[in-house]
C-alpha cells in the first residue's frame, strides 16, 4: 500500500525521518508544486492531486499545513484512511487571532523576508523543540523554506474554508501544541506533552497510532 506523506510549511521529509512503518508501506513523500497567485489552499490541493495513483489502495498523511492538504485532498480522492498530525480538520477550529488576521488579510502587508526572519528563541519556543539535535532540524528546515511559499501558505491558511469530515480521517494531536490550539478541536488520539514537532519527538507513539489505523501488524 503507497502512503503519501505530505509535511508542513518547511515542505520538508526530515520531519518523518523517526517514524518506523510496516515494510508493506511504500512511502512517497509529496513534492509541493508553485502555487498560482491568489490561490486557495483547496485549489492547490485539487492542482496537487494528481500525484497520487488513486489505481490502487493508498493513505494519507499529513502534518501541519500539510494535514489541511491532506484534508482537502481526502475530499476529492477516495484514500483508505486520512491521518493528519499537529494539524486542523476544520477551518473553525483555527485559533482566534489566526482567523480575525485571515479576515483582516494582514499577511498581504508582510514583506515574505519577515515572515520567515523570526528568531531562532521563537521558533524554539512555539515548534516545542527540546535537545540540540531538534533545534538544528528545525532550524535548517525553516532556512530551506521558499520565503515566498511561506507566505502563500500562510495566507491560504488564514482564508481557508472547511466544514466538512472526509470519511476515515483521524486527527493525532499533541496536549502541548503552542501553534495550532483549539478548545473546540476534537481529536481522536491526544500525544500526552506532544508539541508542534510531536512527528519527531514522538515518532514512536505516532507510527504505532498509524500502523493501528491502517490495520497492519505493528
Amino acid at each position: 500500500m503507497n502512503a503519501y506523506f505530505i509535511s508542513g510549511l518547511g515542505a520538508d521529509k526530515r520531519i518523518f525521518a523517526k517514524l518506523e512503518l510496516d515494510s508493506q508501506i511504500e512511502i512517497i513523500h509529496v513534492d509541493w508544486i508553485q502555487p498560482l497567485k491568489n490561490e486557495s489552499l483547496n485549489s492547490y490541493a485539487k492542482r496537487l492531486s494528481p500525484i497520487i495513483d488513486d489505481s490502487q489502495p493508498f493513505i494519507l498523511i499529513g502534518v501541519s499545513f500539510g494535514g489541511m492538504i491532506a484534508v482537502e485532498i481526502a475530499k476529492i480522492l477516495n484514500p483508505v484512511c486520512t491521518i493528519i498530525i499537529s494539524s486542523t480538520l476544520f477551518s473553525d477550529d483555527l485559533p482566534f487571532l489566526y482567523r480575525l488576521a485571515g479576515k483582516l488579510k494582514l499577511i498581504k502587508i508582510a514583506p515574505s523576508w519577515l515572515i520567515k526572519s523570526s528568531n531562532q528563541l521563537t521558533q524554539n519556543f512555539f515548534f516545542g523543540t527540546k535537545s540540540n539535535t531538534e533545534k538544528k532540524l528545525l532550524s535548517m528546515i525553516i532556512k530551506d523554506t521558499d520565503p515566498k511559499f511561506l507566505k502563500w501558505a500562510i495566507g491560504s491558511i488564514l482564508s481557508w474554508e472547511n466544514n466538512q469530515k472526509p470519511e476515515r480521517l483521524y486527527h493525532i494531536h499533541g496536549s502541548k501544541d503552542k501553534i495550532l490550539y483549539s478548545k473546540n478541536a476534537r481529536p481522536d488520539f491526544i500525544i500526552n506533552g506532544g508539541t508542534h514537532f510531536m512527528v519527531y519527538q514522538h515518532a514512536e507513539e505516532i507510527s504505532k497510532i498509524i500502523m493501528k489505523l491502517v490495520m497492519l501488524p505493528n
